[in-house]
């Protein structure tokens, strides 16, 4: 039994540093700090968001360039073979025609013949000259239009790449995104028929057009990358609705506040259609007036009206 007694003395010791599951076991997030990771992810999705939308136009701003330079590509193509041809021709009629072989020449009855015959050659000479010039010319605008071409390509397949990277983080982010609103029974996949409200407020003008339109999409929802008709992301709204009022404003958030460089207006001087921006500028919505915001917020939510002191504005700009 005195064995015994150190090897169960020893099983004891080692029984008791073993790791109990229900210790070591991550504990549940409290409400308040699943809240508070879920608006960090907030600002992070928003600040990539409006990273993938920069990047998405540039590279259609690429597409678009590469699409144009092609064709201009093909339609001189086109012409160099036009002058290819003229050039075989006018070689054929100068020197295998009758009458303008250069020794036929010394063969002409009168000094008259032969002067109209030295002008005549004279004349083909001058127009293939020229025509050569306008074949040369062609030729280093087509090489300088491939080089062109070839820069704009590469950069349209770098930005292209650069975006798959960024849309990747994106949707991860949503992912953990949408499973914290859901945990917190606070995911609201929104109506993308939603009719909306109708505005009531005080703005007129242009604004009251713009207004109009945003409250027009209350209810629709949030979708990264989204310029409507059936969901949203918060620069994309931003977007469209001054476009209804016949203002264009670029894509992004952050693209929007350099625009209004020269049309920023203190916080304490909103009036109705200014662009009111949050989280370091990444985030952008619309003062509807009587301290009132309509914007998009984040995903699992919905186009909405929300407080002033709620929505927490860090910059304005008036169209």
């Amino acid at each position: 039994m005195r064995a015994r007694l150190p090897l169960i003395l020893g099983l004891a010791a080692a029984v008791a540093l073993l790791p109990h599951a229900s210790a070591q076991a991550d504990p549940q997030p409290t409400i308040a700090q699943a809240k508070a990771k879920l608006e960090k992810l907030n600002r992070q999705a928003d600040a990539l968001v409006d990273r993938y939308n920069a990047a998405n136009e540039k590279w259609k701003k690429a597409k678009r360039q590469y699409a144009e330079v092609n064709r201009d590509y093909n339609k001189r193509l086109i012409r160099v073979e036009q002058l290819k041809r003229q050039l075989v021709a006018m070689a054929v009629n100068t020197y295998q025609v009758g009458g303008f072989e250069p020794l036929s020449l010394a063969y002409t009855p009168t000094p008259d013949a032969m002067l109209s015959g030295l002008a005549t050659l004279d004349q083909i000479a001058r127009e293939r000259a020229i025509r050569l010039e306008e074949y040369q010319s062609a030729m280093a605008g087509l090489k300088q239009r491939r080089n062109e071409k070839k820069r704009l390509y590469e950069e349209a397949a770098k930005r292209r790449a650069e975006l798959a990277e960024e849309k990747k983080k994106v949707e991860r982010l949503i992912a953990e995104q949408t499973r914290l609103l859901r945990r917190l029974q606070a995911y609201n996949p929104g109506d993308p028929n939603s009719p909306g409200k109708v505005y009531t407020g005080p703005a007129s003008g242009n604004a009251r057009i713009a207004l109009q339109f945003a409250y027009r999409q209350i209810g629709k929802p949030y979708r990264y990358g989204g310029t409507g008709p059936n969901a949203w992301d918060c620069s994309g709204l931003v977007q469209a609705a001054w476009a209804a009022a016949g203002v264009r404003l670029p894509r992004t958030s952050y693209e929007q506040w350099a625009w209004g460089a020269n049309r920023r207006v203190p916080l304490d001087q909103l009036q109705p259609g200014d662009l009111v921006w949050k989280n370091g500028y990444s985030h952008v919505g619309l003062y509807a007036g009587n301290g009132k915001v309509v914007h998009a917020p984040r995903t699992g939510d919905v186009v909405k009206e929300v407080s002033l002191a709620e929505y927490r504005p860090t910059g304005a700009v008036r169209p």
